[in-house]
């Protein structure tokens, strides 16, 4: 079974447990999601199976949407809702003062990654080091946030909470953003909730429930799965001329006049390229160079497949 799972994940599981769970009920070996949920956070977990596993660092470097709600004036040592109560200030500013500075931390930004996050330092993962109560210097990363757009705010008592949406590079921690919003109004500030809305080309309005996941198999169906290719919905789509499809598929590379653009609006030079036969069959991903040859370097047909 070769394909992507667009999955829904619920609170509690891990998102290891999501990809144990999928192996059983699939009975399938080669398994394996796109990009770390915490156990507490919902939301969109694609998960690759056979041989779109080759698909999987495409997924997951595509960009994130995210729906936050932060909680100013309260600072945990999690940065989430989670964590122990570090300090409570009461806010003494207006929503409005708020708002005013979201534009410091749209486009390019520094985020020093969390103690509680699955980041490697020396080897060892941040989350780990954080269970034994340590806590190390870690260095800033750079990350790319496209767009904040608050949704409701709500400026009742002393500790109020903006829910907002956020679109974003990979890589950008949403309870890093909440806590560096709060610290720039000198109030602090966690993140109370998150839901993961995309990643990649996988949107939360076609997401499917480990549920409905079930149903389905029980079915006999497997509506679920979409092909490999769709992965990687963002790179040009060419259309590889009939004579030399075998010729590919065996590792050799391609002319300029070997292929024709088929989606000419996503057409550029040196880029990954998704790669078809004249029937519409997904053949392979490669590299395009400045001179437009293509060499294959994921290869998702064999050529015994092609006659």
């Amino acid at each position: 079974m070769d394909g992507i799972i667009n999955v829904l994940k619920p609170p509690g599981m891990t998102s290891h447990d999501v990809v144990a769970y999928l192996r059983r009920l699939l009975q399938t070996k080669t398994i394996g999601h796109t990009g770390t949920l915490d156990p507490s956070v919902p939301g969109v977990l694609p998960v690759c199976m056979g041989k779109a596993t080759r698909m999987a660092e495409f997924v997951t470097a595509g960009g994130k949407n995210y729906r936050v709600e932060i909680t100013f004036g309260i600072t945990t040592d999690s940065q989430d809702s989670f964590g122990k109560v570090v300090t409570q200030r009461p806010v003494d500013f207006s929503a409005q003062d708020a708002l005013n500075v979201l534009p410091a931390f749209t486009g390019k930004i520094k985020q020093t990654p969390p103690m509680v996050s699955a980041v490697k330092v020396g080897g060892k993962k941040l989350y780990e080091l954080a269970r034994q109560g340590l806590e190390i210097e870690r260095p800033a990363r750079e990350v790319v946030i496209a767009q904040i757009t608050p949704i409701e705010v709500n400026w009742q008592g002393d500790y109020p909470t903006i829910m907002f949406d956020v679109v974003c590079s990979k890589g950008t921690y949403m309870r890093t953003l909440c806590a560096d919003w709060g610290d720039s109004l000198g109030c602090g500030a966690h993140m109370s909730f998150l839901l993961r809305t995309r990643s990649g080309p996988f949107d939360l309005a076609d997401a499917w429930t480990l549920e409905e996941i079930a149903a389905a198999v029980t079915r006999g169906t497997s509506d679920f799965l979409q092909p490999p290719d769709r992965g990687a919905d963002d790179l040009p789509r060419l259309v590889v001329a009939g004579h030399r499809v075998k010729a590919l598929l065996n590792g050799l590379s391609l002319a300029a006049h070997d292929y024709y653009t088929a989606d000419v609006k996503q057409d550029q030079a040196a880029s990954w390229v998704r790669l078809y036969d004249q029937q519409g069959q997904f053949l392979a991903l490669g590299l395009r160079d400045d001179a437009g040859a293509i060499k294959p370097k994921k290869v998702f047909v064999a050529s015994s497949q092609i006659f």
